[in-house]
């Protein structure tokens, strides 16, 4: 599976971008995107995943009521609307996915991911 991650950007606090991530190669059945950031000088950090099968979504705090991820399963295409965009929000976001189904608890563990985009950038000023 390889990853295309595009649709970052530079925004004002408040402003909103959608991300997206083109996979290319089967992403039927058992299958789990996930969406990662690393801001300078900070560790890696998930923001929200979902799988694939049954659309069931999990975010991290830091995301919950501002952003949302959705899957087009004909696209073979993960997005990440972003909403209320803050400045610690900036970072490159990293789409990354694993053939298999994550249950609930491991869908933000970066470790259970086997495939990784190449990272967008997401700059907001205030």
């Amino acid at each position: 599976v390889q990853l295309q991650a595009s649709g970052g950007g530079s925004v004002q606090t408040g402003g909103s971008l959608r991300l997206s991530c083109a996979a290319s190669g089967r992403t039927s059945g058992s299958y789990c995107m996930g969406w990662f950031r690393q801001a300078p000088g900070n560790e890696r950090e998930p923001v929200a995943a979902i799988r694939w099968s049954d659309g069931s979504t999990r975010y991290a705090d830091s995301a919950k009521g501002r952003f949302t991820i959705s899957r087009d399963n004909a696209k073979n295409t993960g997005y990440l609307q972003m909403n209320s965009l803050k400045p610690e929000d900036t970072a490159v976001y990293y789409c990354a996915a694993v053939k298999r189904g994550l249950i609930f608890s491991t869908m933000l563990d970066e470790l259970e991911y086997d495939f990784w985009g190449q990272g967008t950038q997401v700059t907001v000023s205030s």
